[in-house]
């Protein structure tokens, strides 16, 4: 279950039951999949998201409103992750330096990030301009970039998994996983959730 916050301070759940034809029961994959499809139903060029992952039966028991909303078997399974999206996060340029900032309570049980970045191939970075700002216009230029989108999802108890869509293959059933897709990302976030 994703919850998108709207503009009162209740949640409404957002419906994106996986349909690929290697499902998962694992929760942290569940979530991330879920998650993922929810933002890629938003298009393209979106700034940073950031999502909390909180235990589902949890979320349910402080707020039994949210019970209805549950549709499929994942989300009433055994540790079960719900996602409720961080909005009006600060803008920043620098990613790190937004994760760098982050902390969370006890109760959010993970943390999951969605980011757009450009790709090109292996060696081509040597022909990019020394200047950042010259350089991310020669990457924006690249006749080889590619645009992928990452969605990292890491739990407290050390679990991830990682989720990448490439705008030039956008569907559901091409979006690839992995644990190590997005190594750093996955450090950034787990650092995160320590005390």
């Amino acid at each position: 279950m994703v919850l998108v916050p709207d503009s009162s301070s209740a949640s409404a759940p957002h419906d994106s039951s996986p349909s690929d034809s290697t499902p998962t029961a694992e929760p942290l994959a569940v979530a991330a999949l879920e998650t993922e499809r929810h933002v890629a139903s938003a298009g393209w060029d979106q700034n940073p998201r950031v999502f909390a992952l909180v235990d589902t039966a949890a979320l349910i028991a402080a707020e039994p409103q949210l019970a209805a909303s549950l549709d499929s078997a994942a989300d009433q399974a055994p540790g079960a992750l719900s996602a409720i999206e961080q909005e009006d996060l600060p803008r920043t340029a620098n990613l790190e330096s937004l994760l760098g900032r982050m902390a969370w309570p006890d109760s959010v049980d993970g943390v999951a990030l969605a980011v757009e970045r450009i790709v090109i191939p292996p060696g081509a970075e040597r022909d990019l301009p020394q200047d950042p700002t010259a350089a991310v216009d020669a990457l924006a230029e690249h006749p080889q970039r590619e645009d992928v989108r990452l969605l990292v999802a890491v739990h407290r108890d050390g679990r991830a998994v990682c989720l990448l869509r490439q705008r030039a293959n956008d569907r559901d059933d091409r979006v690839a996983t992995g644990e190590d897709i997005a190594p750093g990302l996955v450090h950034a976030l787990r650092e995160t959730l320590k005390d």
